[in-house]
């Protein structure tokens, strides 16, 4: 075992982990934040995207050990103080950016650093930010179209 100190959706959590626990199984068995899903346990599908000091991480290739001392987000982190859907959430909502909603924890996850970026996002820059993100459902189209709506906001 080791004791890891790992911010997640900033509160530190001072935890001792197998060395083989991955971020993914952490986050959702250890801290029960479920959002993160795990699609292909290969890295393939970005259900299970996660940011890892801001960047886009595969929580099922990570593991737990490797993000001592790092600030996680998880979709959890999107919940407004007064409970309400963050503006990403509602602009899939209203684009019908989502149907089953598998995916949509990791493209939440891998959309937040070209919103934060603060400029207006054109349909390729989208479509490239979220290539690593598998959905089955809903075509992409509409997540682009919400994703545009929400940076213009």
């Amino acid at each position: 075992m080791t004791t890891i100190s790992i911010e997640v959706n900033g509160t530190v959590h001072e935890l001792d982990v197998a060395s083989r626990l991955l971020l993914a199984d952490l986050l959702r068995d250890r801290l029960g934040l479920t959002g993160t899903k795990i699609g292909c346990a290969m890295g393939a599908c970005g259900a299970c995207t996660v940011l890892v000091d801001d960047a886009p991480v595969r929580a099922c290739l990570m593991f737990a050990v490797q993000a001592s001392g790092c600030s996680v987000r998880t979709v959890e982190d999107l919940v407004q103080d007064d409970g309400d859907l963050d503006p990403l959430q509602r602009a899939l909502r209203e684009h019908h950016g989502l149907q089953c909603g598998y995916c949509t924890p990791g493209m939440l996850m891998a959309i937040v650093p070209l919103l934060e970026s603060g400029r207006p996002l054109e349909p390729d820059a989208v479509r490239q930010g979220i290539a690593g993100n598998l959905c089955r459902c809903t075509g992409y189209d509409t997540i682009v179209d919400a994703v545009v709506e929400a940076s213009r906001a």
